[in-house]
């Protein structure tokens, strides 16, 4: 039976009006009810867990500024796209905590601002990236000065993020791998570090000859950055104070006691961290100026101490073909000396391990005269090796005689067989006394009087220690034009750094930080990239398949539906 007109116009109403329903019912429930797929291999777009909940319980706006905006080469585009991307799934978890902008520091503000507003941004620590980029309407190129970071502010509290890792040592697009990985690491921590209300206590232990002159200026001053410090005097005081979240030793030079390691036991059986940088062999760079020395044991009676640990700092130094460089005369020209450097293999460039989350990601660290760690096997100590050489090192037992002669000539590399010889290890567990059984009733009753706490023959809980065989890596080269240099910079090449700082920031926070935080450093981001050989021999093939492909789809199928037409309207 066939539909009036008027049958028909009502028939299209209803369906018009159940399709508009329905897209209205679909919209409100979108507005409430939405989930997300993140389909990349290495979960990309995925928080982590402790990133979500950190965001959650946020109480007041946290506001970013990025400084990424602009007409930058591809690859500062796409980690401007990622840090977008990132802050947008930042969004989904802070909801309106979540607030962000990007800002070009270069061209947003008038010359008269513009200096003085970057002179700001380095003054807050957000590190400038000199950039060539082509000139408009020509073929010059101009120096431009850019800022690859973020401020990031809340309650009235601010801090600056880096974006752009260290590009030396390592290929620029791994450089630019890394530093995606990191950005959630990098913001998480950032939110987190300001939402505490006390920073972590950390002392800096005193009373065997440990430096506190320009050489750690930097250490200093980083560890003031972060957290609140003091100075802890292991001889003159009766003990170290269980209220230090963590303590550091760098690079002590006179002999401990005994009445000396058991205070450092006891800090650590109540669950004290301690943080070792040690050079157990009178090395140092400043030996160098007489071309030759011999560097001797130190007799810093140490060894039974981290050996009841765990570990043991050996009495020699590692040699490495993956070396930084020194500056060496190597002739004349005329009566001026010709000075070039060349690699010194007492100056390994060390390895960071590919797994933890404290040397996740992370460049070279720059070392001076390292000595070598054992880990002991057995025990309830788990033991991971955070630095190491590479696989063309050999270690020279103590003494060692160093001469700058020595350098004249090429090594043998059939001398450098050894392979990623630990220099930087975590110990984790509960960690035993190295006193147990040992003390009279007369000390055990000393100590109490101490510490107010008896002695303890095992640690209560999951504890933490960083052993580092070499003081070098956080101590800092002073410049007699500039004065204390950055830790991790080469004072004959300055403008390349080190990741020694990174190192030494995620260790002291690994020991200090309750928060999970950390974990977010593992994540991996993979750039899947052409192959560029292949591109550029089937270059010709993919153009014109590009081109012709699509030309004759439309022209095969115009074909087909005249076909079809013709047949279907031929009567």
């Amino acid at each position: 039976m066939e539909l009036t007109k008027k049958e028909k116009r009502k028939k299209y109403l209803q369906r018009t009006f159940g399709i508009l329903v329905l897209l209205v019912a679909v919209n409100v429930a979108a507005s409430y009810i939405h989930t997300r797929w993140d389909l990349t291999a290495e979960k990309r777009y995925t928080l982590a867990p402790s990133t979500r909940e950190l965001l959650r319980r946020l109480d007041a706006p946290v506001y970013i500024e990025v400084y990424l905006k602009g007409k930058y080469p591809a690859g500062f585009r796409q980690l401007g796209d990622a840090t977008r991307e990132l802050l947008e799934e930042f969004q989904q978890y802070g909801g309106k905590n979540i607030r962000f902008t990007f800002v070009n520091p270069g061209t947003d503000l008038p010359d008269s601002l513009r200096m003085g507003f970057q002179d700001s941004l380095m003054a807050k620590g957000i590190l400038p990236f000199n950039l060539q980029v082509q000139e408009e309407g020509n073929d010059a190129f101009a120096e431009r000065l850019i800022f690859p970071g973020a401020l990031v502010t809340h309650k009235g509290r601010e801090t600056s993020v880096n974006l752009l890792k260290s590009q030396g040592g390592m290929d620029p697009m791994q450089a630019l791998n890394s530093s995606e990985a990191l950005l959630e690491y990098k913001f998480a921590n950032a939110i987190y570090q300001l939402q505490q209300t006390e920073r972590p206590l950390v002392g800096y232990m005193l009373g065997h000859g440990e430096p506190e002159g320009p050489n750690v200026y930097d250490a200093l001053k980083t560890l003031h950055e972060h957290y609140q410090v003091d100075t802890v005097n292991l001889r003159a005081d009766s003990h170290i104070p269980s209220e230090f979240n963590a303590i550091m030793f760098v690079r002590p030079v006179e002999t401990f006691t005994d009445a000396d390691k058991l205070k450092i036991d006891q800090y650590v059986m109540n669950g004290g961290k301690v943080l070792w940088f040690i050079d157990n062999l009178t090395a140092s760079a400043d030996s160098l100026r007489g071309r030759e020395f011999v560097a001797f044991d130190r007799n810093l009676q140490l060894e039974d101490l981290l050996f009841k640990y765990g570990a043991r700092v050996n009495l020699n130094l590692v040699q490495d073909l993956q070396s930084d460089m020194i500056p060496l005369v190597v002739g004349n020209i005329g009566d001026k000396p010709q000075i070039r450097p060349v690699p010194f293999p007492f100056f390994p460039l060390l390895t960071p391990g590919n797994t933890h989350p404290i040397v996740k990601n992370m460049d070279l660290i720059m070392s001076r005269f390292a000595s070598s760690i054992d880990t002991i096997k057995g025990g309830d100590i788990r033991k991971t090796v955070l630095l190491a050489t590479s696989d063309h090192s050999r270690v020279l037992g103590g003494p060692v005689q160093i001469s700058l002669e020595s350098v004249q000539q090429a090594p043998n590399r059939r001398d450098f067989r050894q392979k990623a010889i630990p220099v930087a290890v975590l110990l984790e567990g509960r960690f035993p006394s190295l006193f147990n059984h040992r003390l009279g009733q007369q000390e055990l009753q000393a100590l109490q009087t101490a510490t107010g706490k008896a002695y303890k023959p095992v640690g209560d809980t999951i504890n933490r220690m960083i052993v580092v065989g070499d003081a070098d890596i956080v101590t800092n080269a002073v410049s007699r034009k500039d004065g204390p240099l950055q830790m991790g910079v080469n004072e004959f090449n300055p403008q390349y750094v080190f990741a020694n700082k990174e190192f030494f920031l995620n260790s002291m926070e690994y020991l200090t930080s309750r928060a999970p935080i950390m974990d977010t450093r593992s994540k991996e981001v993979t750039l899947r990239l052409l192959d560029g050989e292949k591109v550029k021999k089937d270059k010709t093939m993919w153009q014109v398949l590009a081109f012709v492909a699509p030309i004759g789809a439309i022209l095969l199928f115009a074909m087909v539906f005249q076909f079809i037409r013709q047949r279907k309207y031929a009567a």
